[in-house]
């Protein structure tokens, strides 16, 4: 009997290990079931969005400067005009940053909480460093060169985002340009202000279905609705229009005046054949050139204000055609929209802080305390 017990005593001690090992095993399975799990990084935001943040950011930076620059201005000898440059320019960036918030923006900055955070912080990179604080800006000058390379940026954005919000970035980049240009933007700006080259742009082989032709049919109209084709034809009919307006107005102009407006009637008859070349490309139905515009009396009385009229007129055209083109066609629009806004601030147009868009500023959510 004694014998049985020493014999059953390594075996329960065996049972025991065993019996203990598969609770320990039970334990950590169970542990790591429950154990929460790493949570995933945040997915990078589409390009467009990135853009707008980054242009948001950089139009409240800029406005900061430019208050700062407006106040020195206004202890200075500098005079009234330097300062109401300043203060334009703040105007302009105001509206650009507004235009720039995101729709809920309006209520965060209402009602702040200790759960609110501006719209613009919504999604930081996991692995980014903090971008380098700007130098301050010291001179109008200086402050005026990182106004042009904020439009440029804009402009370079504007080519591959999103169809409305390459519409918001073109209007944005092409209005600090021409704010750049009018505070005295040291000679990078120049070459950009002297026009674009039209007539070095590509247009691709249309590849479109047979289709009748436009001469034999004057009563047909461009399609309806939000098409590429229907805004390259309405671009083209703009240009065609106001490239007549413009040989009215040649007999009527100051001599000092005759030589920029024959430049710019040159540019408006090669953009209306490249608009209607684009059109073709997209498989618009171009229409017949009708035989004259009526102009109004008060064109041929003061045709400066016609032509500031006419070139503005041509703006929201061509940011139809950002919106909704991409590649050439869309770089082609994006270089037309900054010269026609350079064209109508020639001729003494009021300069909109969006080119290319109709903007109720109503509607705009005011900008975060």
């Amino acid at each position: 009997m004694k014998d049985d017990n020493q014999e059953n005593r390594p075996r329960m001690r065996y049972f025991r290990y065993a019996v203990f090992s598969l609770a320990a095993l039970l334990v950590v399975s169970l542990g790591f079931a429950f154990s929460p799990a790493e949570p995933p990084a945040p997915a990078e935001p589409p390009f467009s969005e990135q853009a707008r943040e980054a242009a948001l950011n950089e139009a409240l930076e800029l406005r900061s400067a430019a208050l700062e620059l407006g106040e020195a201005e206004a202890g200075s000898n500098a005079g009234a005009p330097a300062e109401e440059s300043m203060t334009q320019v703040v105007t302009l960036l105001t509206i650009q940053a507004r235009a720039l918030l995101l729709p809920g923006s309006q209520a965060s900055a209402e009602a702040p909480g200790p759960t609110s955070a501006p719209a613009s912080a919504a999604w930081v990179p996991p692995t980014a460093a903090p971008p380098p604080s700007s130098p301050p800006v010291v001179t109008v000058a200086d402050f005026a060169a990182s106004l042009a390379a904020s439009g440029r940026q804009r402009l370079k954005d504007a080519e591959t985002a999103d169809g409305g919000m390459a519409r918001l970035l073109a209007g944005a980049g092409t209005a600090q340009l021409l704010a750049a240009e009018r505070l005295g933007a040291a000679g990078s700006l120049e070459a950009e202000a002297q026009g674009t080259e039209f007539h070095d742009a590509t247009v691709p082989a249309p590849a479109c279905p047979a289709t009748p032709s436009a001469a034999g049919s004057a009563s047909t109209s461009p399609p309806t609705g939000a098409s590429l084709g229907t805004a390259l034809v309405a671009a083209a009919g703009a240009e065609l229009e106001t490239a007549y307006g413009y040989q009215a107005a040649l007999t009527r102009l100051p001599p000092e005046a005759v030589r920029p407006a024959s430049e710019f009637l040159a540019q408006h008859q090669e953009l209306a054949v490249h608009a209607e070349e684009y059109g073709r490309t997209h498989c618009a139905t171009l229409l017949p050139q009708p035989p004259g515009y009526v102009l109004d009396q008060g064109f041929l009385d003061a045709p400066a204000a016609g032509l500031a009229g006419l070139e503005a007129d041509t703006l929201p055209l061509y940011g139809d055609v950002v919106a909704l083109a991409d590649g050439a066609t869309r770089a082609w629009a994006l270089a037309a929209l900054q010269d026609a806004a350079r064209r109508a601030q020639h001729w003494g147009a009021d300069t909109s802080p969006l080119p290319g868009l109709v903007l109720d500023e109503g509607q705009l959510p005011p900008l975060p305390q």
